[in-house]
């Protein structure tokens, strides 16, 4: 679907803050179908991509931490 959004597990760099939002921010322009939303769907796309990124984020940590526990 947004394959201009790269891989973010790494095993020899975490991902950073940055890229995770840019992720984010990429799936919700796919999803919306806006680049820049209007000024009343502003809140909401931005509330989207703060929260997109923040799952991102615990995703790829959880992930890392199964990859400990099996190794």
């Amino acid at each position: 679907m947004c394959r201009s959004i790269k891989t973010l597990r790494r095993k020899e760099l975490p991902a950073t803050e940055e890229e995770c939002a840019a992720a984010a921010l990429q799936f919700v322009r796919k999803i919306s179908g806006y680049r820049k939303p209007s000024k009343q769907n502003a809140a909401a796309f931005e509330e989207a991509v703060n929260k997109i990124t923040l799952v991102t984020r615990e995703l790829l940590e959880g992930l890392e931490a199964g990859k400990a526990e099996v190794g």
